[in-house]
């Protein structure tokens, strides 16, 4: 299934009044706290006509900023191929710095802005450009496949990028008995089992917020909840994946819940992004257990209006660097879903 974003209805509020867009997320935030948020709100879409600017909003945010301010919003894979065409003079990424990296990437010509420089990845700290140079003197010839969820300096020494909505794709695009694929290692494990064909080579890297599920916890859930339908990104352990009904992307869980309309289920990753599809599907009861982002969460309102209002914080790549690291995104970006 392809990553997709949301409807531009659920996600573009340009000439909403703040009534109808409070009513997006009055499950989730409590009237009396609405009209602090509401003067953020209003300050940053002036502010993104004044700057001809857009935000780009990863599915992990906030309900406050991905059904208020945002204007694309979806997984990595979708962020990244919509960031291509973005019509616009300044990008503020609301999402983790490797985020904001891409879309740099894909648009050198455009302020690319993170409200926030602390809001990192514990995947992109796992590994270095150096210890891809390992890799690459280890195993000659053995192409590598780099998750976006790394700097640009990996990247660069990649041959090319995948994400958890289109890895399999990736992997299989090569039409080569052997890669090295980094630097999720459960996520290398969960597509090994997709595509047996092919001997994938793991990095000892992981996610916080997914590497801390365990099948007990779904058996907790399902125990508490019978019928419930559990759903789990590819980032969580295999084993968890295993004890899961689904697994795929934000992009793929969100169209899982939308086609299949379970009447429970559990989203088996990040918190927010069981807040923002219950936004959108009243009548779908989300049960958590669930793992907050704290990267992530060092996103807020008032922090993309300083963004606006100041153009910082301004994501910059080295331009010998950028052009080999934009080569493994299109790479990317050119495989197909088959």
């Amino acid at each position: 299934m392809a990553a997709t974003l949301l409807p531009t209805s659920q996600a573009n509020t340009a000439g909403l009044p703040l009534p109808d867009i409070y009513a997006r997320v009055s499950r989730h935030v409590p009237a009396i706290e609405w009209p602090a948020l509401a003067d953020d709100v209003a300050a940053i879409l002036e502010l993104k006509k004044a700057r001809n600017a857009v935000i780009l909003a990863h599915n992990y945010q906030a309900p406050e900023i991905f059904h208020t301010v945002a204007d694309i919003v979806g997984d990595s894979l979708a962020l990244a191929r919509e960031a291509v065409t973005v019509d616009a003079d300044v990008i503020v990424l609301a999402g983790v710095h490797f985020m904001a990296e891409t879309a740099k990437l894909l648009n050198p010509g455009k302020t690319v802005l993170i409200p926030d420089l602390g809001a990192g990845c514990s995947l992109a700290d796992s590994i270095t450009a150096a210890d891809v140079r390992g890799l690459r003197e280890k195993y000659p010839g053995v192409p590598i496949v780099t998750y976006v969820n790394t700097s640009a300096a990996v990247k660069a020494e990649s041959d090319l990028c995948c994400t958890s909505g289109n890895a399999v794709d990736v992997v299989r695009s090569l039409g080569v008995p052997r890669v090295l694929m980094i630097p999720d290692e459960f996520l290398a494990q969960n597509v090994q089992a997709l595509v047996p064909e092919v001997e994938i080579l793991t990095w000892a890297g992981h996610c916080e917020v997914h590497e801390l599920f365990t099948p007990a916890d779904i058996h907790a859930v399902r125990e508490s909840y019978p019928g419930v339908t559990v759903i789990a990104h590819p980032e969580c352990p295999p084993e968890v994946v295993a004890e899961s009904d689904f697994s795929g992307s934000t992009a793929m869980m969100m169209n899982f819940v939308t086609e299949k309309r379970p009447r429970q289920v559990v989203l088996v990753t990040e918190c927010s992004m069981g807040d923002n599809i219950a936004a959108a599907n009243p009548d779908i009861e989300f049960i958590k257990p669930c793992n907050l982002c704290p990267h992530m969460k060092r996103m807020s309102l008032k922090n993309i209006r300083h963004a606006l209002e100041t153009l910082t914080h301004e994501v910059t790549v080295e331009p010998d660097l950028a052009d080999r690291a934009r080569l493994a995104v299109e790479r990317m970006l050119a495989v197909r879903p088959r």
